[in-house]
């Protein structure tokens, strides 16, 4: 009697540490998507209202399409779940945003623990990610700078996987994550070029020669193909916003020095300590040059096409994983370091906390409008550097931007009620930038649908309205008397804390002079 030996299955148990450290992560995850939640529900209760620009990715997300002129697909999906989810709860909007940023600090995590880093680097390279106040303030609001970080270290960790002897389907992953990534935000585009640059000029470049790599290249395009498609099919308006953005100076260009200055205010300046040891940790290194590399070409292309600054912000993680295990490495005989200790430098990261929770009001507003004006002029840290070319009130533009919607919607509804129901039938709302035309249409009650030349609005059309009775928002009043007979000044945005270029007058004008809207409509374009 024969017996047959049975295959049989061999499985290797998970690595310990993956263990320790997907355990670790999730911790820190959730301490950052508890803080966000929290001050969220905070900023309700001090009557913090919608950022000027939520408004408009919730509008954008009523009108889903594969592209729009100012901004990837993904935020207008992001918002589109947060409103059917949540409603119009402030909290509820942001959501995703947090969940975006607990991400990043769970991927932090695992980079560190990708590059060889044990509990000891892990923990402080996501302590120094969950302080940074740019991150703070970017996963506090609904919009697709939250989410980048979340498409773009993927793509790393895969390959770094794929370099420890990881299965090659690892660039599925990339593929599929580098793809999503350029339906978030056009800079995935410039972090691929710079990360392609940085594996060329390294022995790495061996991975580009895989039939995986190949595939997962082709996921990457077969997922950013109906963005192309949209992009032609409306005469590159991307491009087009991008360009009159440039010619218009509509930016602050910062040198060199100042751009740098910038990234280590924005990061928290101790952490300077730990993800400037990293990029040295990088560069040094045999096997992940190619990160170090990618990271300084990534930040001269944005210096050299004078982006805002914080374009920078989704690739910091892997120098804060590589930062902790260079102070890893370099206090290995610590008996913290010895014993494996999650806060293996108690020093530095109380040091980091500490300054963290400081800084945290001037990333998100968790103080009323005076007691934060007090507060940011007695830290001197008042004058932050603007991203764009625009005079602020008391406030910077990324607080103003939350006041005097409600209050000029309600002045708008009163306005439109006052006409007679003929008048009420053809009336127009038009509002000279988005954010205008974002608030009547997310606030309002019983108004018509609002509507404008600005960027996605142009391309949404006047909507059947000729424009016989015109409510006017955000003008300045010329010109108007040669387009309607009447023209009479009938409210006016005058909330101190908004942005100066934001409180102007609300018009009502009738008669029609010029020809009916939908003929003038191409000359409304206002792509910037």
């Amino acid at each position: 009697m024969s017996t047959a030996t049975a295959p049989t299955t061999v499985v290797r148990p998970a690595e310990p540490s993956l263990h320790e450290a997907l355990r670790l992560a999730l911790l820190f995850a959730a301490i950052k998507l508890a803080l966000h939640i929290a001050t969220n529900l905070w900023q309700a209760h001090l009557g913090w209202g919608y950022f000027r620009d939520e408004m408009y990715y919730i509008i954008c997300g009523r009108h889903l399409a594969w592209g729009y002129v100012d901004h990837g697909p993904i935020v207008a999906v992001q918002s589109r779940l947060s409103e059917t989810i949540f409603g119009r709860s402030l909290t509820g909007i942001r959501m995703l945003a947090a969940l975006a940023g607990a991400a990043r600090v769970f991927l932090t995590g695992l980079l560190a623990w990708s590059l060889g880093g044990r509990r000891p680097a892990q923990a402080l390279a996501m302590i120094c990610v969950l302080v940074a106040p740019q991150y703070l303030g970017v996963d506090s609001f609904l919009s697709m700078n939250s989410f980048e970080s979340m498409f773009w270290l993927p793509c790393l960790l895969a390959l770094i996987l794929i370099l420890r002897g990881g299965n090659e389907r690892w660039w599925l992953l990339f593929g599929l994550s580098a793809g999503i990534g350029l339906l978030n935000k056009p800079s995935m585009a410039f972090f691929l070029i710079a990360l392609l640059g940085a594996l060329l000029l390294t022995p790495q470049r061996r991975l580009l020669t895989s039939r995986w790599a190949f595939l997962g290249v082709a996921l990457l395009i077969l997922i950013a193909l109906p963005n192309l498609f949209w992009q032609i099919h409306n005469h590159w308006p991307t491009l087009e916003f991008l360009h009159n953005g440039r010619v218009h100076h509509k930016n602050v260009e910062l040198g060199p020095i100042d751009f740098l200055l910038t990234q280590i205010k924005n990061l928290h300046p101790v952490g300077l300590l730990v993800w400037g040891a990293g990029l040295v940790w990088l560069l040094r290194s045999r096997n992940y040059r190619w990160l170090g590399l990618m990271f300084v070409f990534f930040l001269a292309g944005m210096m050299a096409l004078h982006a805002k600054d914080y374009y920078v912000l989704p690739v910091y993680p892997i120098l804060f994983a590589a930062g902790g295990i260079a102070w890893e490495s370099y206090f290995a005989r610590s008996s913290r370091v010895l014993q494996n200790r999650v806060f293996a430098f108690p020093l530095l990261e109380g040091t980091l906390i500490l300054m963290g929770l400081a800084l945290m009001p001037l990333a998100i507003p968790v103080l009323r409008p005076e007691p934060w004006i007090v507060y940011a002029r007695a830290t001197h840290l008042y004058q932050v550097t603007a991203s764009e070319h625009h005079a602020t009130g008391p406030l910077p533009q990324f607080y103003a931007d939350r006041f005097g919607w409600q209050e000029y919607t309600d002045q708008v509804e009163s306005i439109y009620k006052s006409l007679s129901p003929q008048e009420q039938a053809v009336a127009v709302i038009y509002g000279d930038d988005y954010g205008l035309s974002s608030a009547i249409n997310f606030l309002g009650h019983g108004l018509p649908p609002a509507i404008g030349g600005h960027n996605n609005y142009f391309l949404w059309g006047p909507q059947g309205k000729t424009g016989e009775v015109f409510i006017l928002l955000g003008s300045d009043g010329r010109g108007l008397t040669a387009r309607w007979n009447s023209v009479t000044v009938v409210g006016e945005m005058n909330n101190p804390y908004a942005m100066p270029y934001e409180r102007r007058k609300i018009y009502l004008c009738r008669g029609l002079k010029m020809p009916p809207l939908p003929q003038v409509w191409p000359k409304m374009k206002h792509y910037i």
